[in-house]
């Protein structure tokens, strides 16, 4: 051990003083650490620190392991232990996106600082921090990828391995490293989740912006203390720190001073996922033209205001968790899509900068452009209320058949509680049809996204195989159930294309040879005659098309496959 710890130390930076430095100290705020060099540092405090525990966690889509540090005032790095003693669990996650690498260096920083005693870690709080999250991003550094950022001189890459926006990826769970953080999620069930990043967009004074999770999407008792409680006193630390926080600058099209949108984050987004299971998310979002080492130091300004407001309020942080599980559990309407309420705006004070247009010199056609050289500060509207715009009742279980293996795994990453049939079974569920959806024209995190899906749905009696799933709704996993498994819902399974098999057909007939059975079916069966008329008799192009009325006779006829179009995660709706 000691050989190993003298090797650390001659690859770690130390001051005469005996203090660990990071490659941003070393630096003066110019440089960011690589991959190797965080998990060299981390090395180091944890050979060096008691209370600093760094541990694999799962595979990545490199060679390489993600990374988890652990860090508490007991020593104690049994997770379980954690949870049972009540203690507050915060999970951080840096390097998402790692050209935006602001919260790797702060977090090497306030661990190292946390066990030196330089700062107190409250004795209720338990930290989690996971170093570098894309490690194949990470490892393909640039200096230019960030072109409107302000340093550091180099940085990762946004696409993984993959060349995947992981932040895009925790319904998908494509890339190997989200598989292996959302099981770490679910093994530490963190109360706050914080998801460092740095944003694009608008110039203005704020080195420093804050993305909570919405709190109307969030809802129950735990939606209602984040905007009446959690925000207002973070936002009154961070004052005292010297940080005027804003929301996060959503505002695209126009320039900030007539107000933004909140930020509405689905699932498949970091801290949209995590809300799914009732834990507080943050994602703090630095602006890009601020020098790096500003940023870096807001990052650890306002990870140490989380820490503080969390230790503060753990209590009631835990009750509305709690509270908001056991409320869940007898949930029976649930919202599929949001939509904001515009006529119900807040206001906040914004310190931005004066816009105009001139004359591109590029285009010469007129360009935006912020004056530095006239800030202000001004209150506007933001309008941070949704609307439910669709809802959906939930089932008392969803069944799955065996053979969709790829949801089946991504549900078990979950923790998702599921039986198989240990024979086959005739059971009454309720069948959606897909009737009717779009596909995007361009592939989108490495999928055609489906959208504006209508389905209908009618009470069938179908056989179910042995070894299908059974997945009763009163669990812990209720509402990721609901927002993955309704085939109408934005982030469903659906909607990523995990079910495109059952859009195609299978089966056809010859023309020539249908015929003859088409008209026997149509001299036995008078009400599929009189369909027949009436479609006719509705669309002359139909009826002139001999081709289209045959498919209309067979379609509605004992040949053509049950499967086609039927969306194959079906309802249980009684006991």
């Amino acid at each position: 051990m000691i050989k190993k710890l003298l090797l650390l130390l001659s690859i770690v930076h130390i001051t005469a003083k005996g203090q660990q430095l990071t490659v941003f100290e070393e630096s003066k705020g110019s440089r960011s650490a690589t991959y190797s060099q965080t998990i060299d540092f981390y090395k180091a405090l944890d050979e060096k620190y008691s209370t600093i525990k760094m541990q694999e966690v799962g595979a990545t889509d490199v060679m390489y392991p993600l990374h988890v540090v652990l860090c508490n005032n007991s020593s104690s790095f049994n997770i379980e232990e954690w949870k049972n003693s009540g203690k507050l669990v915060i999970l951080v996650n840096n390097g998402i996106h790692p050209g935006e690498p602001d919260g790797i260096d702060a977090s090497m920083m306030l661990l190292r600082d946390i066990a030196s005693g330089k700062v107190k870690l409250p004795d209720n709080v338990m930290l989690a921090v996971v170093p570098v999250f894309n490690i194949g991003g990470a490892l393909n550094r640039n200096s230019v990828s960030r072109t409107n950022q302000n340093g550091p001189e180099e940085y990762g890459f946004r696409g993984n391995a993959q060349n995947l926006d992981l932040n895009r990826d925790f319904i998908k769970l494509d890339a190997k490293e989200t598989q292996s953080l959302v099981q770490l999620f679910h093994k530490l069930d963190p109360d706050l989740f914080i998801d460092n990043h740095v944003s694009n967009g608008a110039d203005y004074q704020h080195v420093m912006t804050l993305l909570s999770t919405q709190h109307n999407k969030l809802g129950g008792s735990m939606g209602k203390y984040l905007n009446e409680k959690l925000e207002p006193a973070i936002y009154a630390d961070m004052k005292k720190r010297g940080y005027d926080l804003v929301p996060y600058v959503n505002h695209w099209g126009h320039t900030p001073d007539k107000g933004w949108i909140a930020f509405h984050e689905g699932p498949r987004f970091a801290s949209g996922f995590t809300s799914l299971f009732q834990t507080y998310g943050f994602v703090p979002e630095t602006h890009m033209l601020k020098p790096f080492k500003d940023r870096v130091e807001a990052t650890y300004a306002l990870m140490l205001s989380l820490i503080k407001i969390a230790s503060e309020n753990a209590v009631q942080i835990k009750a509305t968790r709690q509270q908001d599980r056991a409320t869940m559990l007898k949930e029976q309407a649930f919202t599929l899509e949001w939509s904001v309420d515009t006529t119900q705006p807040s206001t906040i004070q914004f310190k931005g900068y004066e816009a105009g247009y001139k004359p591109s010199e590029v285009s010469g056609q007129p360009r935006l452009y912020y004056d530095r050289s006239k800030p202000y500060t001004k209150q506007i509207p933001f309008y941070n209320t949704y609307n439910a715009k669709s809802e959906i009742s939930a089932p008392k279980a969803y069944v799955i058949p065996q053979g969709w293996g790829r949801v089946i795994d991504r549900l078990k990453m979950n923790g998702v509680e599921m039986r198989q049939l240990q024979r086959d079974t005739v059971m009454e569920v309720r069948v959606y049809t897909i009737l009717t959806y779009e596909t995007a024209k361009r592939p989108y995190e490495g999928h055609y996204l489906h959208t504006n899906v209508q389905a209908g749905n009618d009470v069938k009696k179908l056989k179910l195989m042995k070894g299908d799933y059974i997945i009763p709704l009163e669990q812990r996993a209720k509402r990721y159930l609901i927002e993955t498994l309704e085939p109408t819902a934005p982030d469903a399974f659906f909607a990523w294309g995990f079910f495109d098999a059952v859009l195609q057909q299978k089966e056809y007939f010859s023309d020539y040879v249908f015929e003859d059975e088409a008209a026997e079916i149509l001299k036995k069966n008078p009400a599929l005659v009189k369909m027949l008329q009436e479609r006719k008799d509705l669309d002359a192009a139909f009826a002139s098309d001999g081709r289209a009325q045959l498919e209309f006779v067979y379609q509605n006829s004992p040949h053509y496959e049950a499967g086609h179009m039927r969306y194959p995660v079906y309802r249980v709706e009684s006991d």
